[in-house]
């Protein structure tokens, strides 16, 4: 494949010159900071964040055997699927291509950017048909997103599909790997190195329990990394968010302990739902979560909110006609939804 990003960049982007702060123009130690108009008062919160997140990238770049270089962090997940638009897709003019159900905020953020959005449905399994997918380009097309494991079925879509996927297609594939901790698929960031069109987005927000930390993460080529970087707020992560950060990383083992319980927690859910009789089918899952198809999804889900236990109607969603969606809580959590499923019978 003859790759060439510069052709897939807004001539604008191309250009841009970008924002420098002080924190740019230097590096190093020093006693005294007299650069960026801050207050010298209540330290360390006076002080801006580091704008490339060193330290922080550091031990991601431990965890995930990924080189700094190759890794942006940014305010969720949803930051980086922004920044993609706005480098890449001229509006008005250029188009995505996205499977049919997924995860909404690639429709929010196309959207907000004037970005059509051409959807493949899966299969009646949410399997993906990559030769659909790949039908569905057109010459105005810079981008495919797939999420695997998907939201809201669930499931991890065929690697092998993915792969042809991004040896088809001469612009960026975006896989979003959200759940790729509760997946016995592997992850395709050993894949980075071959193929210079992959964008893999991965989050804090779910296995590590993060979600309220808002920090995400995109990993590509070096020039796609530096396009984001280039375009992103100067201080796109506060230094809460990346002191905590940096703190809850160091336990990697309990995050694994958390992922142990979460696994057998889905399978004992997913025992216990097929045993009532408003539940129709559940959907396999490779998640952190089960997609149920029920009897009166509404009426059931209204009935849960009088017992005080949300969960996510999703029955109005293409091929989720029916369907709730349910997390897998702590064991306390699960026993209370059956407890309250207990009623119903």
């Amino acid at each position: 494949m003859n790759f060439d990003i510069d052709r897939l960049l807004r001539r604008n982007i191309r250009n841009l010159k970008p924002y420098s702060s002080a924190r740019d123009e230097f590096s190093g130690e020093a006693a005294v900071f007299l650069d960026a108009n801050e207050n010298p008062y209540n330290s360390p919160w006076n002080r801006y964040p580091d704008p490339h997140q060193r330290i922080l990238k550091e031990k991601v770049c431990e965890i995930k055997h990924v080189p700094t270089e190759k890794i942006f962090l940014g305010n969720g997940s949803d930051e980086p699927i922004d920044l993609l638009f706005r480098a890449f897709c001229e509006p008005a003019k250029d188009n995505v291509v996205s499977i049919n159900p997924t995860y909404g905020m690639y429709r929010v953020a196309a959207d907000t950017n004037n970005i059509a959005v051409n959807q493949v449905a899966l299969t009646s399994d949410f399997e993906l048909d990559a030769g659909s997918v790949l039908a569905a380009v057109t010459a105005e097309t810079k981008i495919i997103f797939l999420c695997s494991p998907n939201n809201p079925t669930g499931n991890a879509l065929d690697n092998c599909g993915i792969l042809q996927i991004i040896s088809n297609f001469n612009g960026l594939v975006v896989v979003d790997e959200a759940y790729i901790d509760f997946c016995p698929e592997k992850s395709l960031l050993p894949d980075l190195d071959k193929y210079p069109n992959l964008v893999i987005l991965q989050t804090f927000s779910k296995a590590w329990g993060m979600a309220g930390l808002r920090l995400g993460m995109a990993f590509a080529n070096e020039k796609i990394i530096e396009v984001l970087s280039r375009i992103k707020y100067p201080y796109n992560l506060n230094i809460l968010t990346q002191q905590k950060g940096l703190e809850l990383l160091a336990g990697e083992q309990l995050k694994n302990e958390w992922v142990k319980i979460i696994l057998k927690e889905r399978e004992k859910m997913i025992r216990n739902l097929l045993l009532y009789p408003f539940v129709i089918k559940v959907y396999p899952s490779d998640a952190n979560f089960v997609l149920v198809q029920v009897y009166d999804p509404r009426g059931i889900y209204n009935y849960l909110v009088d017992e005080k236990i949300i969960v996510r109607d999703r029955s109005s969603i293409a091929l989720c006609e029916g369907c709730l969606r349910i997390s897998i809580g702590s064991p306390e959590e699960n026993a209370t939804l059956m407890e309250a499923f207990d009623q119903l019978i």
